[in-house]
């Protein structure tokens, strides 16, 4: 088995599909990388049995095979080649010659039958979303998805397809993220959890890729397929709490103001609060914001007022700074829109302009309570 190939394309290949190999795995064969040689197609895999990404590249060659390489070793070696073509052939004593225009390499391999096999999806439903779409409606939610090993349910991201649109959800309890479509939709409703580490390995790729993302997904796995990537995960069990039921439908305070300036107050604002709660306090009153923070244990606090456009009674209300930032952040509109009916409710953020048409992003603060 013979291959030649250009070692920038190998790499920058390799380099997407090492993000789904884990640094410390049980089993020795998921440090490798699989090659399957057929002719003049080459596909590379990794694993770390819950996702298992492959690419298909263009080469060289006239055989067919398959062996498993030592991941980290060929990186490395790659990363050292200035831009030339690399000849590789499998050798009778269990090692793989790469030959360069300045040298040669071995490197000992494992048998490609050793390698998990990747699960295939019989009779799987599909959609196909854009890409950008998606790399956007990820990046919108990934950062609200949950750590907390008691509720898997919450460290993923709901997708939940339909005729009418695709809508994307994460929360962690305190905040949550819906962000939906109405220009792309599903042939049928459908809806299932996504894991962290498959998602932000995509979000990666698919933010410089323009073509059409095919998911086609059961009751255990989905499998995203573009350019030419193909990747395969598990999908997390169980079923995800009521969202809709968590998001006040009565908000008679609108807040609307200018994003940038916000997000610069409650961070400069928040370097004084208790380093534990996080908490900064709202208080709205006509067109004036007031925004305080103090941690009483060190005597340290800051308050800072800014102009705003705002509907409703008077008002205080307690936000945890940190998600409060990580949304204002994740958000490109100029103004946003905050909206309250209780200070014990939770706050519901909107981007005011900056959408696409038929996109809608929602995000929701849960508040902390105010002790005066």
């Amino acid at each position: 088995m013979k291959f030649i190939v250009s070692s920038s394309y190998l790499l920058k290949q390799l380099q997407v599909l090492g993000s789904v190999i884990n640094s410390s795995n049980t089993l020795p064969i998921l440090d490798n990388f699989l090659f399957e040689l057929d002719n003049n197609q080459l596909r590379v895999s990794s694993s770390d049995l819950e996702t298992t990404m492959s690419s298909t590249l263009e080469i060289d060659s006239t055989s067919q095979g398959s062996v498993a390489v030592p991941a980290k070793l060929l990186l490395e070696i790659l990363k050292t080649f200035p831009e030339q073509p690399l000849t590789f052939t499998v050798e009778d004593n269990n090692t793989i010659e790469i030959s360069s225009n300045s040298g040669k390499y071995a490197l000992a391999y494992a048998p490609g039958e050793e390698f998990p096999k990747a699960v295939v999806l019989e009779e799987p439903s599909s959609t196909l979303v854009p890409a950008e779409v998606l790399a956007t409606a990820v990046s919108k939610t990934i950062f609200a998805a949950g750590n907390d090993d008691l509720r898997p349910v919450m460290s993923g991201v709901f997708f939940q397809f339909s005729t009418e649109g695709l809508i994307f959800v994460a929360t962690d309890a305190h905040k949550l993220v819906k962000y939906a479509r109405a220009d792309v939709k599903a042939s049928q409703a459908a809806d299932f959890i996504m894991p962290k580490k498959p998602l932000n390995i995509l979000k990666g790729i698919l933010a410089t890729s323009d073509a059409e993302v095919k998911i086609e997904y059961n009751d255990s796995n989905a499998t995203f397929s573009f350019d030419n990537y193909t990747l395969t995960c598990r999908l997390i069990d169980g079923k995800y709490p009521n969202y809709e039921a968590v998001i006040p439908k009565e908000n008679p305070n609108k807040l609307v103001m200018d994003r940038s300036q916000f997000l610069s107050s409650v961070r400069r604002v928040a370097i004084f609060a208790n380093k534990t709660t996080h908490q900064i306090r709202l208080k709205i009153a006509g067109a004036e914001l007031n925004i305080s923070a103090e941690d009483i244990d060190y005597s340290n606090k800051a308050e800072e007022r800014l102009t705003c456009d705002y509907q409703g009674d008077d008002m205080q209300i307690g936000f945890n700074s940190r998600f409060l930032t990580e949304m204002l952040t994740n958000l490109q509109s100029d103004e946003i829109q905050l909206e309250m009916s209780l200070p014990n409710r939770a706050g519901i953020l909107t981007p005011v302009d900056g959408l696409d048409e038929g996109e809608t992003v929602t995000m929701l603060v849960m508040p902390v309570m105010l002790n005066n």
